[in-house]
């Protein structure tokens, strides 16, 4: 059984992790850790409302406080795709067009663009080295690192760091260089977690409120001005999401992907055209040029 389980990880061992980053990133995120990717992406949001000129951009759109759900969906569905697909995929391409064409209408810096994409690399490493079955090998990293940054370059971010390293080390700095608390960071996490919490039964919502913050670090919750979770609830969590991985280790393969656009979304039930992607105020005008 644990050889079975590690049949994916040797076949990606067997690729190159920059030639072969977007097949890699595809049984990274369809077949080893699928929950984990999309669990620590929603850390990465967070993580970007912590830096002021971000969330003022999605406090002044309000998309997050009247469209929070379609907001996270809409997000998740354009990564899930290009994880799936690629982006040289036609069906990939035409989702990364979408989030360029959405991008586009607003004036975000060149800065802030790179720490968003650092996210999607660093995030989901740092969640799976404390939470996944398995650790991730260094050519896994590089893939992950190779394959967001040809996103990054079709999407004309410059200045892209030239190695997994050197971008690592971009984020942190600019983390620790701009996470700096606002109003404005605050309103849209607090959007964030009144839709998180909406996925619950109302009679448990009192529950899990307090404990929404208890993976998260300092000084996350300093920018977001957000109570930190008690310490009995960060030890059930953790224990929780550790006990989670030393079970999975014990089964069996996946034998079929398992993406964010696989799953019916509260969006989208019955699917999710790629013309109703993107903010409500933008879809007429986005529609009108395809």
């Amino acid at each position: 059984m644990q050889n079975r389980r590690q049949k994916v990880a040797q076949h990606i061992a067997q690729l190159d992790p920059e030639q072969d980053a977007i097949a890699i990133c595809h049984l990274l995120a369809g077949y080893e850790f699928p929950w984990d990717m999309t669990r620590s992406l929603e850390l990465a949001l967070l993580r970007t409302f912590c830096i002021p000129s971000v969330a003022a951009l999605l406090d002044r759109t309000q998309e997050f406080q009247h469209h929070a759900q379609k907001r996270y969906d809409d997000t998740g569905i354009i990564v899930s795709e290009l994880l799936k697909w690629g982006y040289d995929d036609p069906r990939g391409a035409a989702f990364l067009q979408r989030m360029n064409a959405i991008h586009q209408r607003h004036n975000i810096s060149n800065a802030d663009f790179l720490y968003v994409l650092s996210t999607f690399i660093y995030e989901p490493i740092r969640w799976i080295e404390r939470f996944g079955w398995r650790k991730l090998t260094p050519h896994e990293k590089n893939a992950l690192y190779f394959f967001w940054r040809e996103v990054g370059y079709r999407m004309s971010i410059t200045d892209i760091p030239p190695s997994y390293e050197a971008f690592e080390s971009y984020n942190r700095d600019y983390e620790q260089a701009n996470f700096a608390y606002r109003e404005a960071n605050q309103r849209v996490a607090n959007a964030t977690r009144q839709m998180l919490l909406s996925w619950f039964p109302k009679g448990v919502r009192s529950l899990i409120n307090p404990a929404i913050p208890a993976l998260l670090d300092a000084p996350l919750l300093q920018a977001l001005g957000w109570e930190p979770a008690a310490p009995n609830l960060k030890t059930l969590l953790t224990t929780s999401l550790l006990l989670r991985s030393r079970f999975l280790r014990h089964l069996p393969p996946r034998s079929q992907p398992d993406f964010f656009t696989d799953q019916k979304n509260r969006t989208y039930p019955a699917g999710h055209p790629l013309k109703d992607i993107g903010p409500s105020s933008l879809l007429d005008q986005l529609n009108t040029r395809q």
